[in-house]
């Protein structure tokens, strides 16, 4: 299993901020020397231990969709890999691990969109009251998923502790 750093994780992460294809993703993970077929990476997907893909229109005329995967999957595939390395099963890794990350993920990207939206409707109305608003409910919304991703930290914690004591 190759060594991921948080710094390489986060450059995938930054550099594919918009989404990954499938092969994309692949391609990241054999490109540090793992494995991971398109076969075995929608299995993950049906799952339930990887988001699903969104579905993106391309650019051009009559040029179809294509799905995308957040860019933390990746860091989701390493994680997933170092659990099963550690003896953890999938039923486990599904209860114990990746029940809440999804969640958390999804809260995070959907309250993103509202208060980008927000925003949006409030440039150029000269509304300072709405704009502080939306300020101090993004300060919230940081808050809220760093105290959320804390906790989900901490129950990982726990099941690993608990493993542990076996």
């Amino acid at each position: 299993m190759a060594t991921w750093s948080e710094a390489d994780l986060t450059e995938v992460e930054t550099r594919f901020a918009e989404g990954m294809t499938v092969q994309q993703i692949v391609d990241a993970i054999t490109a540090k020397g793992d494995r991971l077929t398109e076969p075995t990476f929608r299995k993950y997907v049906q799952m339930g231990l990887l988001p699903r893909s969104v579905r993106v229109g391309r650019k051009g005329k009559h040029r179809g969709s294509q799905g995308l995967y957040p860019a933390t999957v990746v860091r989701q595939i390493v994680q997933l890999r170092r659990l099963m390395a550690e003896g953890f099963t999938i039923g486990e890794i599904q209860s114990e691990f990746l029940s809440l990350r999804g969640d958390i993920e999804a809260l995070t990207k959907h309250l993103e969109r509202v208060l980008e939206a927000m925003k949006a409707a409030s440039v150029g109305r000269g509304d300072d009251i709405v704009d502080r608003t939306v300020r101090e409910a993004r300060a919230l919304s940081d808050e809220l998923t760093t105290k959320l991703e804390s906790v989900e930290r901490r129950l990982s914690m726990r099941a690993r502790m608990r493993r542990a004591v076996v």
